[in-house]
């Protein structure tokens, strides 16, 4: 039985961006989790704008909430969660928006009478103006304060300054910023420059990417379903960085391959394109739900019957391994994606600095794990969104000294910064993302 359609009246906008943020304070929920069941709730027409609100507010949160302190004579209560976010929406306007300030203040303060707490509007109406005549004085209080330059929270402005100290300007600059629309081009559908003429078709305008041969950046995000060939699935989305994982395996034909760690599946889709000829591929990931977007890629490119897909936990094979070896392993170990902040602005609040440790931990754990599942003479590529060595070089470096087995193969590649261990890749304005590749290679017993 069809069900009734819903009667509700769509969300504003900014009383939408409200409630989502205050649920990523008070919850640490993720703006991945949210936006996709939030968003058919809000007008059509306000749509965008709802997503730029909830990415720009989490985005410059540490320059945001500083002022916000500064302003707000004191803290809100944790229950007024959504005050805090309408106080942030309203900042982030008069900053980062091209809404008129006088529209930006009037329609923050009608936020509060949808959200039933019309006792916040004097509140918010005066913090908001009181910032348009303090704003300077306030940002000459902020200017010594790293984490309110950058945007970043202090950890991760530590973190990136001690690792990368030449280029850490340049990264934090690179995060604030709104990610490029980059595109892989199946070779078998056309070429990257070929794919070009059929953007100019549509009026898109766009450019091949610097490092990966089967890539273009067009100049603005678009719908994917205006793309040439996207619904026959000749054309992905997938950022630069992640296109190179595919080279770095030396595909060919025949060969057994485990993609671990696979959701959302662009990478194992990447494996199929790059060698038609592949033997079997597993795509392993740890969850259910995760493994859905996996069958819908694959169902898109029309490559369903070529992968087995495996909800199993990578560092515990004896649960889901048929004992088969495998010739090549791409491992995009979980990670704390603080390459892909520009994205996912969100990791900023949600990541701690205790996750790093974690992380690194569990990383080693899953390469030690697979490494007995790897044919002699074969290759596994170690990947990650991360730019924190310590889940980098740092593992690789630990995995390869307990490993007699195990050879670095050193990449002679014009992409990324060369480490003692593999090769890093910081976020680049207007390119790549912040990603780290490694090749290990299986000796002969």
């Amino acid at each position: 039985m069809t069900p009734a359609p819903s009667t509700k009246a769509p969300q504003d906008a900014r009383t939408a961006a409200a409630k989502t943020l205050a649920r990523v304070f008070a919850h640490n929920e993720s703006l991945a989790s949210l936006l996709p069941a939030t968003l058919p709730s809000v007008a059509e027409s306000e749509r965008s704008f709802y997503q730029q609100l909830c990415y720009g507010s989490l985005r410059w949160f540490y320059q945001l909430n500083p002022l916000l302190s500064s302003l707000v004579p004191k803290p809100l209560k944790s229950k007024d969660s959504d005050i805090q976010a309408v106080l942030l929406i309203g900042l982030y306007q008069l900053l980062h928006s091209r809404v008129p300030d006088h529209a930006a203040i009037a329609a923050t303060v009608e936020i509060t009478k949808r959200l039933k707490k019309p006792w916040a509007s004097k509140l918010v109406n005066g913090v908001l103006r009181n910032f348009q005549r303090q704003r300077e004085q306030l940002f000459s209080e902020q200017k010594s304060n790293p984490s309110f330059i950058s945007a970043h929270p202090k950890w991760l402005v530590n973190s990136i300054t001690e690792s990368w100290l030449n280029e850490a300007s340049s990264v934090f600059d690179a995060n604030n910023q709104q990610p490029p629309f980059s595109l892989r081009i199946n070779p078998a559908y056309c070429s990257p420059t070929d794919y070009l003429l059929k953007l100019q078709t549509v009026n898109k305008d766009a450019k091949v990417t610097p490092f990966s041969d089967v890539g273009v950046t067009l100049a603005q995000a678009c719908d994917v379903f205006t793309l040439p060939g996207f619904s026959e699935g000749s054309v992905s989305v997938q950022d630069e960085a992640a296109q190179l994982a595919a080279s770095l395996l030396d595909l060919q034909p025949g060969q057994r391959v485990l993609d671990a760690c696979c959701a959302p599946g662009g990478k194992t889709g990447h494996l199929l394109e790059t060698q038609p000829q592949l033997g079997p591929i597993v795509a392993l990931d740890l969850e259910q739900k995760r493994l859905t977007r996996v069958f819908e890629n694959l169902t898109r490119l029309g490559q369903t019957d070529r992968v087995e897909v495996i909800c199993g936990d990578a560092a515990e094979p004896s649960k889901w391994w048929d004992g088969v070896s495998f010739d090549r392993i791409l491992l995009d170990a979980p990670c704390s994606a603080t390459g892909v902040i520009r994205r996912h602005p969100d990791i900023k609040l949600l990541r701690k600095p205790a996750d790093i440790d974690k992380l690194a931990r569990l990383q080693l754990q899953i390469l030690q794990a697979l490494w007995p599942l790897l044919k002699p003479g074969g290759r596994l590529v170690y990947a990650t969104c991360s730019v924190i060595p310590l889940e980098n070089t740092r593992v690789i470096e630990q995995f390869i000294t307990t490993q007699a087995d195990c050879n670095e193969f050193r990449l002679d590649v014009t992409w990324g910064l060369e480490q003692t261990c593999g090769r890093q890749l910081l976020p680049q304005h207007g390119g790549n993302d912040g990603f780290y590749y490694a090749v290990l290679t299986k000796l002969d017993a």
